[in-house]
């Protein structure tokens, strides 16, 4: 009996979320994939019996089905699929049990694009190829997808122009959600290095025990689970530019090992006795603050040296003027393309209760919050009434409005309301309501512990 039938360019989304498989169908066929969407495991049992995608994203949230199980199965009936498992902040041990049952690797939600089009491109063996390159320009601008007509997006952009110029080491900092992946990929966009790879990793989002392999790459059977040999992101992005995000979550072990890279420019995978010489721009971002945690005992003092070079620091949102309006109607234009809905423009209620709101999420929550509203209505006008309950109401220096969003509490004590309500509305589930205010699971965590040390 014939197997299924070979699709070197489908990528199979099994995703129950309709958004969500609409945002990586959207990213995917943007770089010239075709997609197939399943949203049981059913359905996705259906198409791998006719045809071998050459991969398949697998929620490990899919209901009603064994996630180890499925992969089990579907690596021996498609061999040549390579299934790549998305789990949730709060799944990361049944991601790993992925891996070792079959899965070729896996992601954490949310997925970037970046991430995503990677690990892909990954997946094919094309792993320095493909990469996202700038816009065709002819001077040394920033990219424009950090939008924003503000000063302070003003003096960011300059400052961009001249970092790019550089190799030298860059350190983002800044809050949850103010773009500074956007910032890092910027900078490689306008650098001489935009033609080759941007490679970015989540360093708060990966198992300590697995962080090395990510970074640096193993040799099939160096540890439980590694089936096959793999190429880390540093060797993924020679000649080009790796982001480490959130660089203040890395072990102090691996801190030991990430500072001989900078020093040696030289990488040694997982079970291997020989070196490699790279030839990389690291980029790194923080939502702490490092040297905050360097006093702690947190972040290696020596490392911070290394990397705190060129610090670019992102203000949030709320500092940001009339930017809010700017990026909204932007998402507005983007969400009505990829969800097929009718909307045109914002309407002057819901302008004003964009303006008024505080943003603790910054610009990701603002995200969420259009494409929450694209997805659950449409226009041709997005009204207030469209958005979410939670957001501020229209400012005003005399309205009983105004005096109530405030009344006396200071900024922590709004968020923290802001927050609670949330994983109230969400029936105490951190990851839902993290999801809606377009911030981390863990960044909710830190957040509740820094306000149980408050006076009441």
């Amino acid at each position: 009996m014939s197997g299924p039938a070979s699709s070197q360019k489908t990528v199979l989304i099994i995703e129950d979320r309709p958004s969500i498989a609409s945002a990586y169908r959207a990213h995917l066929e943007a770089e010239g994939y075709s997609c197939r969407l399943a949203a049981t495991a059913g359905a996705a049992a259906e198409i791998l019996n006719t045809t071998a995608p050459f991969a398949a994203l697998l929620s490990l949230e899919l209901p009603g089905c064994d996630a180890t199980e499925l992969i089990s199965r579907w690596t021996a009936l498609t061999p040549q699929t390579a299934i790549i498992a998305i789990a949730a902040n709060a799944s990361i041990n049944a991601a790993v049990d992925a891996v070792r049952a079959g899965a070729w690797d896996y992601l954490v939600k949310p997925v970037s694009r970046n991430r995503l089009i990677t690990t892909l491109n990954n997946a094919t063996g094309q792993t320095t190829t493909r990469p996202r390159e700038a816009a065709p320009t002819t001077s040394n601008q920033p990219t424009t997808t950090m939008l924003g007509s503000s000063a302070a997006m003003a003096d960011l952009h300059r400052q961009i122009t001249a970092i790019a110029a550089s190799s030298a080491p860059a350190f983002i900092t800044g809050e949850s959600g103010t773009g500074k992946e956007l910032c890092a990929e910027a900078i490689h966009c306008a650098s001489a290095r935009a033609g080759k790879p941007f490679v970015a990793l989540n360093c708060g989002a990966i198992p300590r025990d697995l962080m090395e392999s990510e970074i640096f790459g193993h040799l099939k059977g160096a540890f439980t689970g590694a089936i096959s040999d793999r190429e880390g992101a540093a060797a993924a992005a020679d000649g080009g530019t790796l982001f480490l995000d959130e660089i203040c979550e890395m072990d102090l072990h691996l801190q030991t090992k990430l500072l001989r890279f900078l020093q040696t420019g030289t990488i040694q995978p997982v079970g291997s006795p020989h070196v490699r010489k790279v030839n990389i721009r690291i980029v790194c971002a923080t939502n702490r603050t490092p040297q905050t945690e360097v006093a702690e005992g947190r972040f290696r003092e020596d490392l911070f040296f290394r990397l705190h070079v060129l610090p670019v620091a992102l203000k949030p949102l709320r500092a940001r003027g009339n930017d809010v309006i700017e990026l909204a109607q932007d998402f507005v234009a983007q969400f009505t393309r990829e969800e097929h809905k009718q909307f045109t423009s914002l309407g002057d209620c819901a302008v004003e209760r964009l303006r008024a709101h505080h943003w603790p999420g910054n610009v990701r929550e603002l995200q969420n919050v259009i494409r929450q509203a694209i997805v659950l209505h449409d226009g041709p006008v997005l009204e207030a009434a469209m958005l979410p309950d939670y957001l501020g109401m229209p400012a005003g220096p005399d309205t009983q409005a105004s005096s109530a969003m405030l009344d006396g509490r200071l900024l922590w004590q709004i968020e923290r309301d802001v927050i609670e309500a949330a994983i109230s509305r969400f029936a105490g589930s951190i990851p839902k309501a993290a999801d809606a205010l377009g911030i981390s699971p863990s960044t909710i965590y830190r957040k509740r512990e820094n306000w149980a040390a408050m006076p009441a």
